[in-house]
Order: structure tokens, then sequence, then C-alpha cells
């Protein structure tokens, strides 16, 4: 965020709720991540407060974010492609069915089922691939490929989606790199290739 603020961006850091410190219920929403992504309405909040103000162009917000930040900014150029005009993914979860459908292999066997169907459906409503076909604006895909906690065939899924609807996209893979990027020249290489990308993406007046 300082990196961004520094290169000339005004920046909103959005505290979405799944936060500490503001008690029980924001930090354990319902409906929240792979069951309805709820919280993702706190970034569209931020995002219609930045369009209200008079030093902000409300034609020119990007969405950035890493980890649980890259789901979200996912979220926002496949659900508002119409309020955030570009975006930088740094590894976040795309699919949420994929990561669910993998813990439900791995469950224990008991009489008590549950409706695994129904958490799949509402895992997947709940993922940016969902709605794909509302999604217009750029983004830049950052990776590490030795990624330990979001595999990297989120990225190369989402990457041939794109590309299956022509849309913009652009990819940065950090080779031997884990998901919290370990070498100081990982950041530096992102962090670079997010503002070179913004800067083509939403120029200045």
């Amino acid at each position: 965020n300082q990196y961004f603020a520094n290169h000339g961006y005004v920046v909103l850091s959005v505290n979405y709720r799944l936060g500490i410190g503001y008690g029980h219920g924001f930090h354990h929403p319902e409906h929240a991540g792979r069951a309805g992504a709820a919280e993702y309405q706190d970034v569209v909040a931020g995002a219609k407060y930045l369009q209200a103000l008079g030093d902000v162009d409300p034609g020119k917000i990007g969405i950035w974010g890493g980890s649980y930040g890259g789901f979200l900014t996912a979220m926002g150029l496949a659900r508002n492609s119409d309020i955030f005009k570009a975006g930088v993914d740094l590894p976040g979860v795309h699919d949420w069915s994929s990561n669910l459908g993998a813990a439900l292999e791995k469950r224990p066997k008991r009489y008590e089922k549950g409706d695994a169907d129904e958490a799949m459906k509402v895992a997947f409503e709940s993922s940016p691939i969902a709605t794909m076909d509302s999604w217009r604006s750029p983004v830049l895909l950052i990776q590490g490929d030795d990624d330990r906690n979001v595999k990297f065939e989120q990225t190369i899924d989402l990457a041939r989606r794109l590309e299956k609807r022509h849309l913009p996209f652009e990819q940065l893979v950090l080779p031997n790199e884990i998901h919290g990027f370990l070498r100081w020249q990982s950041w530096l290489t992102a962090d670079e290739a997010g503002a070179d990308f913004f800067a083509r993406t939403l120029p200045a007046q």
C-alpha cells in the first residue's frame, strides 16, 4: 500500500469482515468465504466510498491484494468490472469448490453425511470463476510456482478461463518462490510489476 501511495495513488485498505479486533461477530460472519463470500460486500462499499470522493476519478479505481486479498481482487473484477477497472491478483483462491472437494474426500466416513452437493454448489457460486461472464477488466496474475498455501493450478485455471474469453491479462510467475515470497527481490519484482501494470491500465489524466 505504501509503495502505491508513494507512486501517487489514493489507497484505501479495507478491513473487511473476517478481520480481528472488532469482536466475534465481525471475525466470524455468516456466509463468509466459501459459504457465500459475504465479506466481498465490504470491498464494494469501500470502492463506492472512493467514487464519492472529489479527488478520485470514479472511472479509474483499481483493486489489488495478496492471498485472501487476491481472492477478493478476482471477485471484484469478476463481479464488478463496472467499478474496478484493473486489478493485481497475488495468489488468491479462484475456485472454492476445488479446495472443498479435496477436503471432502479426506473427511472421515460416518453416518451423518451432510449436504456435500449443496456445499459444493455454494462454494462454487462464492468463487470468482462463477461470474466470469461479467469479467471485463484487465488483471495481472502474480504467483510463486512453489506456493504451498494456494495451489499454483488456481492461477493456471483462471488464466485459461481468461484466455478462452479473450479477456486482457498478464502473468508474472516467480520460480521457486512460495506463498509469502521469501526473497526481497521477489517482493520488489512483484511491487514494480503491479505499479507498472496500473500505470498502463489506469493512466493519469
